[in-house]
């Protein structure tokens, strides 16, 4: 059998562990989940990430548990620097996902999406399809969670994506409702690999403009997703997210051996 993923240094930003991993690191940790039968759960964390966490006992207890913890955002690259940590990659949900989905079709890896709009992951699906004709898309869901919804319910929705028998499924719900219902559901689909991806479906599926490549690399990523949906997000950037910059203030008061776990 092969071995499950090695083991890598980790930094600590507040309550939120992440992985000093590469993309190609990433992709090898993420099939030797599959093929080793460990499988896993991939947490993308950014600013809110981190704030939340800091908010939410229930989220740090997913993160606690994180098989691999990636950083989503040029401020937890900048934040790290200004710790003297040394994390050097940003690899958000979106980044992964099509570099994933090529690997997967060149595995016959089982790919499930679950969550966006009604008809975004059946949109998306196409378009993957598309660009790689051998993927294997085994299922498709948009179910309506809720934060607080039963343990039965989580045990139906999860049943569903089961039955599919996946090797790995993108959980588009957004944080912290996908963490949350990784970690919730995540013994249940062993040996899958879940990964939180927030809106990447909806890029793909041309539902919504990712930010240019540029805007990403000056850290301005939240000024266009602002910019673009002004109603939705105001409250988390102007006056949630801003409190990072008193969790990295207490952060930096930590002793080092906390902020950097090494394997």
């Amino acid at each position: 059998m092969t071995p499950p993923p090695k083991r890598r240094t980790r930094i600590r930003l507040g309550h939120v562990p992440i992985d000093v991993v590469t993309m190609a690191e990433t992709l090898d940790d993420i099939e030797a989940m599959i093929t080793s039968g460990t499988g896993g759960m991939v947490f993308t964390p950014n600013v809110d990430h981190v704030v939340l966490a800091d908010e939410n006992v229930r989220l740090r207890e997913a993160y606690q548990d994180v098989t691999l913890s990636l950083a989503d955002g040029m401020p937890i690259l900048w934040a790290s620097s200004l710790l003297r940590l040394p994390l050097t990659h940003k690899i958000s949900g979106s980044d992964l996902l099509l570099p994933l989905v090529e690997r997967a079709s060149q595995r016959g890896f089982r790919v499930y999406l679950l969550g966006g709009a009604d008809g975004v992951g059946e949109r998306a699906a196409a378009v993957l399809k598309e660009k790689y004709p051998s993927l294997i898309v085994c299922g498709i869901d948009s179910p309506r969670v809720g934060l607080d919804d039963s343990a039965a319910v989580r045990a139906q929705q999860a049943a569903r994506v089961k039955e599919a028998r996946p090797d790995i499924v993108f959980v588009a719900l957004g944080n912290p409702k996908q963490e949350l219902w990784i970690h919730q559901t995540f013994e249940s689909l062993k040996p899958g690999v879940l990964l939180g991806i927030g809106a990447s479906l909806d890029f793909v599926a041309g539902v919504s403009r990712r930010a240019p490549p540029w805007v990403s690399r000056m850290g301005l990523e939240w000024l266009f997703r602002l910019g673009m949906e002004p109603r939705r997000l105001w409250r988390r950037y102007l006056l949630r997210d801003p409190k990072f910059l008193a969790i990295l203030l207490r952060t930096a008061r930590r002793p080092r051996r906390e902020l950097l776990i090494d394997p």
